[in-house]
């Protein structure tokens, strides 16, 4: 018999199952807690709180595990490209050689957006966020691509090859009319990740020049952020998605979810930071101190992490990759110069130890990406392509799940009690102008 967990509540004694999970969690399955008892849980921030049943991504935050469908991130970032771990998350296993070659291929194929497309892009007011301009045209491929099939798999397919490639384009094409330049469509003899660089890169006059270096910076930044369990936007694409709409509106809702500066704009929040600090002298130290200070709103953006209690596994090989390209790159940018600073002091002050406070991913990925010539607010869109597998995945296990529900979480109303209603000519009299 499993075991259950008493519930106590007046004279009411009932049993709640507990259900373990593949690496000994353990959870309390509330599901009939309000039917037998009335009551409801209070979670803010569903901190304490199992939303489903997942096989895709498991982490431990006391510990610094992440692993995507039991690969650890770290061999799968020194052994993995995107694409294939893509696949992985995707379809729950590494492909071989001729899945991947056929992924490859439907990606390839699938990259071109529609002319008509570009119309829209090009109405969009300059000042527009690439965020806002992304969730919106992913929106719009479900007009311009109406033929949609979920049970059928070859159909399914296209479909995440349409998306994954279609962002792909359509990231890089913002970027290149937000500039007034020459869009650049993308090659069929390039990877997935050398495509899009030179897509943002490549002029008429200047021709790109593929950086080995950068590609593999690339592919490992994508890799590290394909998923990351149950996170702001993996919820909400999994929340929006249980109202059965289309998968193009579900992934829009992720990427609007990640825009925050607390989710996906971390990244960008760093540089911002960075700049700020350049612009008061560039003092570093005094930085530290204000970050120390709990009457000093200031804070210092890409330490620590609500889920690690430890250091982030995916900071330690970003900031590889990050040794890595400076050294290939010997750029001279005062901003780096504050973040390697800064980067000093936090791994021997005391006070960040102690608190864990160690740089995050976020951290890495953003002296990465502006070292790479990743204008900053392109950083989230960096952020919403590499994510995109796991919001795929995640989409495709919550509709493939046999005890699927629509999401309906509860809440405790702690308005007013019944009001009379008061005609709109005596509200004055009653003092309610």
């Amino acid at each position: 018999m499993s075991e259950t967990v008493k519930l106590i509540y007046r004279d009411k004694c009932i049993e709640l199952p507990l259900i373990e999970g593949a690496e000994g969690e353990l959870a309390i399955d509330i599901g009939k807690l309000r039917q037998k008892t009335g009551l409801i849980t209070f979670d803010p921030g569903y901190a304490n709180t199992g939303s489903c049943q997942s096989a895709i991504t498991f982490m431990d935050g006391e510990r610094g595990i992440l692993r995507y469908r039991g690969y650890s991130i770290e061999e799968l970032a020194e052994k993995s490209i995107f694409t294939e771990t893509a696949y992985l998350l995707i379809h729950g296993a590494l492909p071989t050689r001729r899945e991947l070659n056929h992924f490859s291929v439907l990606l390839n194929d699938n990259s071109l957006i529609h002319e008509d497309m570009q119309a829209f892009f090009q109405n969009f007011p300059r000042a527009s966020h690439p965020m806002g301009i992304l969730a919106s045209m992913v929106t719009a491929l479900r007009s311009f691509y109406p033929a949609y099939s979920i049970t059928n798999e070859e159909e399914l397919n296209l479909i995440v090859a349409r998306l994954m490639s279609k962002i792909r384009t359509m990231a890089a094409m913002s970027y290149k009319i937000s500039k007034g330049h020459k869009v650049i469509y993308p090659r069929p003899d390039l990877t997935y990740c050398a495509n899009f660089l030179n897509m943002m890169f490549d002029n008429p006059v200047k021709p790109y020049r593929i950086d080995d270096t950068l590609v593999e910076a690339l592919n490992v930044f994508w890799v590290l952020h394909a998923d990351h369990e149950q996170n702001c936007s993996t919820s909400t694409v999994r929340m929006v998605g249980s109202g059965k709409v289309n998968i193009y509106a579900a992934i829009s809702a992720g990427i609007s979810a990640l825009w925050g500066p607390l989710h996906g704009g971390a990244n960008q929040s760093v540089i911002e930071m960075l700049m700020d600090i350049q612009k008061n002298g560039g003092d570093v130290q005094k930085a530290v101190m204000r970050a120390k200070d709990k009457n000093d709103p200031f804070r210092l953006m890409g330490f620590g992490h609500r889920v690690y209690k430890t250091y982030d596994p995916r900071a330690k090989i970003m900031k590889r990759m990050c040794d890595k390209v400076l050294r290939k790159l010997k750029i001279s940018d005062p901003l780096l110069d504050i973040a390697l600073k800064l980067e000093e002091i936090a791994l021997q002050d005391s006070y960040f130890i102690d608190h864990n406070l160690y740089p995050n991913v976020d951290f890495y990925s953003g002296i990465v990406l502006r070292a790479m010539g990743i204008p900053t607010n392109m950083f989230t869109v960096m952020f919403a392509i590499g994510r995109l597998p796991g919001w795929i995945a995640q989409w495709k296990e919550s509709l493939d799940d046999p005890k699927w529900r629509l999401s309906r979480p509860r809440q405790i109303y702690i308005g007013n009690t019944v009001q009379k209603y008061i005609p709109i000519d005596e509200r004055e009299v009653a003092g309610q102008s």
